[in-house]
C-alpha cells in the first residue's frame, strides 16, 4: 500500500507546486563550495573549475521500474538517488549535486511525498551531495521520478567504456545477482498476499537480497579505494542491466574481446541457496539479472598485485582480441558466446 489510510492526509493542491517544492527542500543543506545557488530560483548556479563536469539522468517509472506494494517510498526515493550516482562514479568521479523531478497523481498526498523526500535526502545526507533544483507536475498515471546527477572530475583521471586493452584483467566489485532475486522473493510474497492478505511473510532468509533490490548502495567506495591503491582502471561501468550486458557494452566500444570464467563470479551464499529454491542457475542470474549497482572495469597486468586478494574486488576475466570475440569459459572448461540477456528498457511487452 502507498501509506496508512488512518494517517493524517493532506492534499498536495493545498500547497501548491512551489509551496510543495519550498516544503520539501527545506531541510537541504549546500555542501559543496561548487554550488552558489541551489533550490529556490530559475535555474541553480554551479561554480566552474578546472575540473571536468559529469552530467547524467535515469528516470524510474511506477509499474515499469518499481511496484508500490512492495517498494516503500522512502527507499524509493533513496533507489532513485543512488541509481544516478553509480553512473557518475562509473567515470571514476565525484559526484556532487542532484536535481529532483516527479510527476505525482492525486492519489498520492503530501505525507506519501514527505517520505519519498526523506529517502532522497537520507542519500544526499549519507554520500555528500546537494539538492539544487527539479520540477513537479501532475500525473495522470502514478509516479514518475526524473533525477540529473552531476558530478566533477580532473581531465586525468575520467575513465570511459572505450578504451580496455587486450590483457588488461576484468574486475567486479561485490557481488551479483542478489537484487534480481530480492526483486523474484518480493514477487512471490506480493502473489501470495494477493490470495491470502492475513499472511505474514517470513523473509528472514532473503534479508541480504530484499535489502540489495530496496536500498541498493552506490559504490563510491571503490572510486576511493582504487584511488588508494593508485590503480586507473582502462574503462569502466556500472551493473545496472547485468553483467554479460555491460561486458559486451565495454567490449564493443572498446573493440577487443573477452575471456569470462563462470567460477570466478562472485555469489553471495544467499545467492546460492535461493537460486537452488527457485530452481535456477546462479550463473543465469548473475549474468542477466541486473540492478547490482556494482563497478565492472579494467586494470593493466600491471596492477595486478596492487589489487590481488582484495576482499571488495574479484578478478573473473581478462580482455583479448576482438576477433576472439566474448566468451563466458564455463566450470567444465568449455567456451559460450555471452549475449545479453538482461533488462531492455525498450522491449515489447
Amino acid at each position: 500500500m502507498i501509506e496508512d489510510k488512518n494517517q493524517a492526509r493532506t492534499s498536495l493542491s493545498e500547497l501548491g507546486e512551489f509551496g510543495l517544492i519550498n516544503h520539501l527542500t527545506q531541510n537541504f543543506n549546500i555542501q559543496h563550495k561548487s554550488t552558489i545557488k541551489g533550490v529556490g530560483d530559475d535555474a541553480a548556479v554551479i561554480e566552474m573549475t578546472d575540473k571536468q563536469i559529469l552530467v547524467t539522468t535515469d528516470m524510474l517509472i511506477e509499474g515499469v521500474h518499481f511496484d508500490l506494494s512492495y517498494m516503500p517510498l522512502k527507499h524509493l526515493g533513496y533507489k532513485a538517488v543512488m541509481v544516478n550516482l553509480s553512473d557518475v562514479y562509473a567515470m571514476n568521479g565525484n559526484a556532487t549535486q542532484i536535481a529532483v523531478s516527479i510527476a505525482v497523481s492525486n492519489r498520492f498526498s503530501l505525507e506519501a511525498m514527505e517520505e519519498l523526500y526523506e529517502g532522497i535526502h537520507l542519500a544526499c545526507k549519507g554520500y555528500n551531495i546537494d539538492l539544487i533544483g527539479g520540477d513537479t507536475t501532475s500525473s495522470t498515471t502514478g509516479l514518475l521520478i526524473s533525477i540529473t546527477a552531476i558530478g566533477e572530475i580532473k581531465k586525468e583521471d575520467v575513465v570511459y567504456r572505450n578504451s580496455a586493452k587486450p590483457t588488461d584483467l576484468l574486475v567486479v566489485s561485490g557481488d551479483l545477482g542478489a537484487a534480481y532475486l530480492g526483486l523474484q522473493v518480493l514477487e512471490r510474497e506480493k502473489q501470495v498476499f494477493q490470495v491470502n492478505p492475513d499472511s505474514q511473510p517470513d523473509l528472514t532468509n532473503y534479508s541480504y537480497l530484499i535489502e540489495r533490490q530496496l536500498k541498493p548502495e552506490a559504490r563510491k567506495d571503490i572510486v576511493k579505494l582504487l584511488k588508494d591503491l593508485e590503480v586507473k582502471p582502462t574503462s569502466m561501468i556500472d551493473i545496472s542491466d547485468g553483467l554479460s550486458s555491460e561486458i559486451l557494452h565495454i567490449c564493443t566500444q572498446s573493440k577487443v574481446g573477452c575471456n569470462l570464467y563462470e567460477d570466478k563470479i562472485p555469489l553471495d551464499p544467499q545467492v546460492i541457496s535461493t537460486c537452488e529454491e527457485f530452481n535456477l542457475n546462479s550463473t543465469t542470474i548473475a549474468l542477466s539479472g541486473g540492478e547490482d549497482y556494482e563497478l565492472l572495469f579494467t586494470i593493466s597486468q600491471e596492477d595486478f598485485l596492487k589489487i590481488k586478494a582484495n576482499p571488495h574486488l574479484s578478478i573473473i576475466g581478462h580482455i583479448t582480441d576482438e576477433s576472439e570475440g566474448v566468451n563466458l569459459v564455463t566450470r567444465a572448461n568449455q567456451q559460450i558466446k555471452l549475449t545479453a540477456q538482461g533488462w531492455n528498457a525498450l522491449q515489447k511487452e
